[in-house]
């Protein structure tokens, strides 16, 4: 079995239909990606610290 095998398979993310969407949606739907686009950047800066600590112990 190769440990390829037991990571989760990235979806495919299902892109939605704009044009159907009223501006106030849009406002919405975009305030949403924002939020999670800070979320996204706030966990790679923790995995970023964790990684730099550990190479810092490393090194020594």
């Amino acid at each position: 079995m190769d440990s390829d095998d037991l990571e989760p398979r990235a979806k495919k993310a299902i892109l939605k239909d704009l044009e159907i969407m009223g501006v106030a949606e849009l406002e919405d739907y975009i305030a949403g990606l924002r939020s999670e686009i800070e979320r996204a950047q706030a966990v790679i800066d923790r995995k970023q610290s964790h990684r730099g600590t550990a190479e810092s112990l490393f090194k020594s």
